[in-house]
């Protein structure tokens, strides 16, 4: 088992079929090479024995042996069968997904792999997975034949256009291993390449729990929390320091009155402000339509909690100009030279026609 493991010629073994699979190969190369070097010197004896010239004595030929025969033929059948079974009983189980596996939604195009958890995180050429979990990956492709390949893993299959195609494992180490296209699909082919993370179960919940940022900064209070809350459903795009056509300001809310489309009033306390996240429509600002998203189920009471206690610190300036306490709108004031993955590039992306036209509004 060591050699397998420290071998240079082969990627670690990550995965729980990855000995199996390494055991069978070395099975299978050992014997090729034993049966090779036999014939070898069967030939060299032979040429040797016979050759031109030699003394050997050629007097009585053996013509036929049933004990030659009968080696020759059963240990290379039995050999054989016993490799098939072997094989075929490792190839029924490596395509039997395993009960309650993890599902990721795959999808490969020229020349990146987009990754979905069920749960809506997304990937780009990146996959998190907590270590000893089955790992059920659904599969397709959005252009040409591709093939998912897990080295250190020992997993591999085809992902093809017009059919969905699986792939499971059981990652068993953590570190980071390659994920690579293993099919020729185009000029670029080298470069569809991306990272595997395999995370402890702990980590992995706390990436989830994160919005699958790893490097977003751990809130210190519920306020900071409740302010990363807001800059993640990007509240700031409607809800400015001003009143704007797409919805009220909610800056100094807390303790004020509102009245609402069917003419009632309330005081804007915490029952108000988490019914107006969660659902919106109950409770109509007057002059605003039902056009907010509901967040029923899409956030946590953590997450509610705390962004109520971060509309609590929007608060107005005196002479009516209003201000944030922490971090208004959709602002960041991360780094920008701090790294991010693909994931926070691509929320960015999509983010910044929204911040565009909401500094321009600002700005008018």
């Amino acid at each position: 088992m060591n050699l397998f493991k420290t071998l240079p010629v082969m990627p670690v073994q990550a995965s729980e079929r990855a000995f199996w699979h390494d055991l069978l190969f070395f099975t299978i190369t050992g014997l090729s090479v034993i049966f090779t070097i036999l014939v070898f010197l069967l030939i060299l004896r032979l040429a040797t024995t016979y050759r031109q010239g030699s003394p050997a004595d050629r007097r009585n030929p053996v013509y036929h042996s049933l004990k030659i025969e009968s080696l020759l033929i059963g240990v290379p059948l039995v050999l054989g069968l016993a490799i098939f079974v072997w094989a075929s009983l490792g190839f029924v189980n490596y395509r039997k997904t395993p009960e309650k596996a993890m599902e990721i939604f795959v999808v490969g195009k020229q020349w990146m792999w987009h990754l979905q958890h069920m749960n809506g995180v997304r990937e780009n050429n990146e996959l998190h997975v907590p270590v000893d979990t089955p790992i059920k990956l659904t599969m397709i492709s959005q252009d040409v034949i591709h093939a998912m390949y897990l080295p250190e893993f020992r997993a591999q299959y085809h992902v093809v256009p017009g059919r969905y195609t699986d792939l499971n494992f059981t990652a068993t180490r953590i570190g980071k291993y390659k994920m690579l296209c293993n099919m020729y699909c185009g000029t670029q082919h080298s470069e569809m390449v991306g990272l595997v993370h395999v995370m402890s179960k702990g980590d992995f919940a706390k990436w989830m729990e994160n919005n699958a940022n790893r490097y977003q900064d751990k809130p210190l209070t519920m306020a900071a929390a409740g302010a990363q809350t807001w800059k993640d459903l990007g509240c700031g795009n409607c809800h400015g320091q001003k009143d704007t056509l797409r919805g009220p300001s909610l800056y100094g809310i807390f303790g004020t009155r509102r009245t609402f489309s069917d003419g009632s009033s309330k005081v804007a306390d915490n029952d108000y402000l988490r019914e107006s996240i969660l659902t919106p429509w109950l409770l109509l600002t007057r002059g605003y339509e039902a056009s907010m998203p509901a967040y029923k189920g899409q956030i946590t009471e953590e997450r509610v909690l705390a962004l109520v206690e971060y509309m609590k610190t929007l608060t107005a300036e005196p002479g009516g100009e209003k201000a944030a306490a922490i971090e208004p709108g959709f602002e960041t004031s991360r780094p920008t030279s701090s790294p991010q993955n693909s994931t926070d590039v691509a929320n960015r992306r999509a983010s910044a026609p929204a911040m565009q036209q909401e500094q321009g509004a600002t700005r008018e």
